[in-house]
């Protein structure tokens, strides 16, 4: 299904760390060999975001051959001092995007602002600066840039395989705030599928229509109250106590 408000662009780093959330903890992290949805929703949303929308990543087409490179880390260690840990990162990342924003209906107070055309507008104009905040691929030391591009333009490096199966992945976090049913309202939601690339490009279901979950805890919504001097949403509600649930 083709959207009104589409966006293409293209994203590209020296380096990418692509992992589940879990692995992010400490000790020895691995790079998975393609981006994440939530990864790529990340980047989208550093080059445009506002609550009143939702992006939605369709799909990436992976441009350059997928290459890992092993780097000896020295990270903060939690209890003071430096530990010696082995991250995996893929090298010389290079990806297509495409994706297209919905509105946010979690958010009946912004309705005023569900201005489809100024949205998109501001949107494309963000991705030909290349973002208003700075782009990483998957975590903070692997800087990223954006520019626009044409979908499906240009060679790729997998153009001519006809299909790779990458197993089990985790897709992405539903927030509080990005809830979509009684069993997602109202907690932290992990999601996990079986993507496969075909010809290079890998399409994402959304994150409903992933055939794993996992509500992790109870989660309010981040408050958006003028009143409240919090239009940043930057202030999280508390969670309350809970105990993880396979859905």
């Amino acid at each position: 299904m083709e959207h009104p408000n589409i966006v293409t662009f293209e994203v590209t780093g020296d380096y990418g760390l692509f992992s589940d959330p879990i692995l992010r903890v400490g000790g020895e992290k691995c790079s998975y060999q393609v981006p994440t949805y939530e990864a790529l929703k990340g980047i989208l949303e550093s080059v445009y975001w506002k609550p009143t929308l939702l992006w939605v990543i369709d799909r990436v087409r992976v441009m350059n051959p997928i290459q890992m490179e092993v780097k000896g880390i020295r990270p903060i260690k939690y209890t003071g001092g430096n530990d010696l840990s082995y991250y995996t990162y893929l090298k010389q990342c290079r990806y297509q995007v495409q994706a297209h924003f919905e509105w946010n209906m979690n958010r009946p107070e912004l309705a005023g602002d569900r201005n489809e055309n100024k949205h998109h507008e501001m949107a494309k104009r963000m991705i030909r600066r290349g973002g208003r905040r700075d782009i990483f691929l998957g975590t903070r030391e692997c800087q990223g840039y954006v520019e626009p591009c044409t979908f499906g333009e240009g060679a790729g490096a997998f153009d001519d395989l006809p299909e790779l199966a990458l197993g089990l992945m985790y897709h992405g976090i539903t927030y509080a705030d990005e809830s979509y049913d009684d069993a997602t309202r109202g907690y932290l939601t992990v999601n996990f599928w079986r993507p496969v690339m075909r010809y290079g490009v890998i399409e994402f279901p959304r994150p409903e229509d992933c055939p794993f979950h996992k509500r992790v805890r109870p989660m309010g919504m981040r408050s958006f109250s003028r009143e409240q001097n919090n239009f940043s949403g930057l202030e999280e509600c508390s969670p309350q106590g809970g105990q993880a649930e396979w859905d």
